[in-house]
């Protein structure tokens, strides 16, 4: 593709060589002279006079010096949104051919969709429903009664519990269990635990993708509910009778307790973990390796244990170091300050006038 080409698909303004012809894209330090690379964190600027790129995908506002005159700069709004289009264009995902391996196992009373593949030792239940292009990998389980819309994508190894709901163009990675048993448990006093029947369901709308081994629990009454655009990042864990909104991002090692709610385009780093029964407001970002105890309102940047405001757990983590000598010198101080008052207290003692009997 030319880099003309990239750059008026992208709506982006070019400076330098639009005859050049791009090859691929690839980071700063592999690229060659036929690929383009690119500058999405600002960080990686200082590897850029090394790379051996043709040119360079950058924000408009960047500025790159006197690397301009040798590197082609197509400049856009967002980067890391050109660089996704791009490597749409120019990467395409392995599609399975249409056809069921003679080894799948499919109930007689399911319905799959035209244009369907199904791999190896991959089982369909009964009564289950499936549209369009589906994309079973090899051992994929669709336990009885599911609903799933069309262009469903499993990779090999997930497992969709019963009664299930699907929508059109969700993608479940390897590994993902939807709909398996909530921790629903009730512990007597003689040290007997009874299990709580699960006997709700697992909701996932349109464009909803699960990461590898990543668990969806179904509730225990009611539905687990996974909204609209919502990824779901690897080995994250949703507790059962959670409602997540529109286009949350969740990433890895994530875990939500039962009931938890979370609003729309709420982003949680790597490793938060949130009690349970608890309302996490739209737009609200968390640090990662928070633990959230409480409600949060709507638009807050959080971050820390218990998780607070951003700048707060900043300014904590700052002088966490500082800690050990912060008490030595308030020791040091708090032993001058007795020694002065003990004096005072001395000095007073002589300096009183003696009363005459």
């Amino acid at each position: 593709m030319k880099l003309a080409e990239i750059a008026e698909r992208l709506g982006a303004d070019l400076h330098g060589d639009g005859a050049l012809e791009i090859a691929g894209i690839k980071p700063i330090e592999e690229a060659g002279p036929a690929e383009l690379t690119f500058l999405t964190n600002k960080k990686y600027a200082a590897k850029l006079p090394m790379t051996r790129a043709a040119a360079v995908l950058v924000a408009r506002d960047v500025s790159l010096g006197q690397l301009a005159d040798r590197l082609a700069l197509v400049r856009v709004d967002n980067p890391a949104l050109a660089l996704s289009q791009v490597l749409g264009w120019f990467y395409l995902p392995y599609v399975p051919p249409a056809g069921v391996h003679p080894t799948a196992v499919i109930a007689p009373s399911a319905r799959i969709g035209e244009g369907a593949s199904i791999g190896p030792y991959a089982v369909v239940g009964d009564e289950v429903v499936i549209g369009r292009e589906a994309r079973l990998a090899a051992h994929v389980v669709i336990y009885p009664q599911v609903r799933i819309g069309d262009r469903f994508t499993a990779h090999a190894g997930a497992v969709v519990r019963e009664g299930t709901r699907i929508g059109h163009r969700v993608v479940l990675q390897s590994g993902a269990v939807v709909g398996g048993d909530g921790f629903g448990y009730v512990p007597l006093p003689d040290g007997t635990v009874v299990p709580n029947p699960q006997t709700g369901h697992v909701v996932l709308e349109d464009e909803v993708e699960i990461g590898a081994n990543t668990t969806v629990d179904r509730a225990t009454l009611g539905a687990t509910h996974i909204g609209r655009g919502t990824k779901i990042d690897n080995l994250v864990m949703i507790a059962h009778g959670c409602e997540l909104g529109q286009g949350v991002l969740l990433a890895a090692q994530v875990g939500l307790s039962g009931s938890t709610k979370v609003g729309a385009g709420v982003q949680m780093g790597g490793q938060v973990g949130v009690a349970g029964h608890l309302t996490i407001g739209d737009k609200t970002r968390v640090a990662a390796k928070s633990g959230i105890p409480n409600d949060v309102p709507p638009d807050s940047v959080i971050g820390g244990y218990p998780a607070v405001d951003i700048f707060s757990w900043r300014r904590y983590s700052a002088l966490l170091p500082r800690l050990p000598d912060l008490v030595r010198r308030l020791r040091r101080v708090e032993r001058a300050i007795g020694r002065l008052l003990g004096g005072q207290e001395g000095q007073k003692g002589e300096d009183a006038p003696k009363r005459s009997a």
